[in-house]
């Protein structure tokens, strides 16, 4: 079996092709069951975001991505050869240390976001609930949700802001160390405000006004996080109960004036306020920050905060990279035992047959009269030989075809020159026994216990 992570992302593709290849709420659980109905796949998880979509799953061997990028296609009635040029395609450790990286935070739009883990924990569900997530997917996916916490917790990976919202409201925190208590007037409902919101609802704000020129899509920005929203007309009426004000708008001209400003100070007997204007040109009047009581910051203050932000988190996605690369390791290493799992049981599997193929025809000889003793010896030599027969022939031709390498492996693997003991009561051949001495006989018990069936 053979891992493979098959997507494209923002770095990848156009947004015209990532909206193509989109698996919606309404299709995602028919997509996963049309995947490991593949004649190649035995597992899958499809992981559908506005940045990247990708498809995890556990392949025959002999599989390539290009089956998997047509089954891709045809779902999407896309001709895979449009879309070839923007996939990337992972195996085994490449797989195991790109979902680890994804599930981090390290391979988002914005270095280190927080988001993307969520994303990743209910695509999983998802596949868990549709049955297509089995033994492999099911401890890959458990050892990443494990990483990606341990990089949250050891790294700064998430801690410094890379984002005009975020740096704000960052700031925001330094000024008010409670914000339960405070209100925040957002100005403009385009993506910077609707960010802003959601950081500010994040650590807890205790009131949201958004106030823009049309008060429907104030409404669908305000509605998200429990806010209200208000028209831009009704913005002096509203700026004295605002503790924090953030504006990014694209009017021409500023809307908030210094005079606005210094009457809502004085309802607010000079409490301060804070106020970050992120739009160009600007949405407030530079004047604003002379007046007592205010922190104006604009964007070319806000950039400093952003940029160091930025040297933070790659600092902290170095170490990150450093705990992914031994836990992809670790992960590997689990895997490649799967395989000597297998080889094991067939192995057991086999002297398992001889010897119940030798215990069959003992118990013959025993009915049909013959003596115990010769029995068991004749039992003994033959499963002995049958066991050692097909390994003895290899090494006898590794020895005439100058195999070393072979012939070190089968000193390791049998320990030979190494005293030995068995599982259980039994006890190997001359273990407790002075050197050349003959191994005794069963005792009477052991020959009841053969003859019965046991062993």
């Amino acid at each position: 079996m053979s891992l493979l992570i098959l997507g494209l992302n923002h770095k990848t593709a156009p947004v015209d092709i990532r909206e193509r290849l989109t698996f919606g709420p309404d299709v995602i659980v028919g997509a996963l069951r049309s995947l490991t109905d593949h004649p190649v796949t035995s597992e899958g998880i499809i992981l559908s975001t506005c940045n990247r979509t990708e498809v995890y799953c556990v392949l025959d061997p002999q599989a390539s991505e290009a089956q998997i990028r047509d089954w891709l296609g045809r779902f999407h009635g896309v001709d895979p050869q449009l879309i070839a040029p923007h996939l990337y395609a992972y195996r085994d450790h490449d797989a195991v240390s790109h979902l680890l990286k994804v599930a981090s935070g390290l391979d988002s739009m914005v270095l280190g976001e927080p988001q993307i883990l969520g994303q990743v924990k209910q695509s999983f569900q998802t596949a868990c609930d549709s049955g297509t997530a089995g033994r492999l997917l099911g401890r890959l996916f458990q050892h990443c949700f494990s990483v990606a916490k341990q990089v949250r917790t050891d790294t700064a990976i998430g801690s410094s802001p890379v984002s005009m919202a975020f740096a704000a409201v960052s700031l925001a925190r330094q000024i008010f160390s409670d914000l339960s208590s405070q209100t925040a007037l957002l100005i403009g409902a385009g993506e910077t405000i609707e960010l802003a919101a959601r950081h500010l609802h994040q650590h807890g704000i205790g009131r949201i006004v958004v106030a823009n020129r049309t008060v429907e899509r104030a409404h669908l920005v305000a509605s998200q996080f429990d806010g209200y929203a208000i028209a831009l007309t009704e913005l002096v009426n509203h700026l004295p109960e605002a503790d924090i004000v953030v504006s990014s708008t694209a009017s021409p001209l500023p809307v908030l004036g210094k005079g606005a400003v210094e009457r809502a100070l004085k309802i607010r007997k000079h409490r301060p306020m804070f106020m970050v204007d992120i739009a160009v040109p600007r949405d407030i009047e530079p004047e604003v920050g002379n007046l007592n009581d205010v922190y104006l910051y604009t964007v070319d203050d806000l950039q400093g905060v952003v940029d160091e932000g930025m040297r933070s988190r790659h600092q902290a996605a170095a170490q990150a990279m450093e705990i992914i690369e031994l836990h992809t390791a670790e992960f590997m290493a689990w895997l490649r035992s799967l395989d000597a799992v297998t080889l094991i049981q067939d192995y057991r599997q086999r002297a398992e047959s001889i010897r119940d193929q030798m215990v069959a025809r003992a118990q013959k000889q025993l009915a049909a009269g013959k003596s115990a003793d010769d029995v068991i010896c004749q039992l003994a030599h033959t499963l002995t030989n049958k066991i050692l027969h097909t390994p003895s022939v290899r090494l006898r031709r590794a020895g005439r075809e100058g195999q070393s390498d072979l012939l070190e492996a089968a000193n390791q693997l049998f320990a030979l020159g190494q005293d030995i003991a068995a599982d259980g009561d039994e006890t190997v051949a001359g273990a407790g026994s002075t050197s050349g001495t003959k191994t005794p006989s069963c005792p009477a018990e052991t020959l009841a216990r053969v003859a019965g069936g046991g062993g």
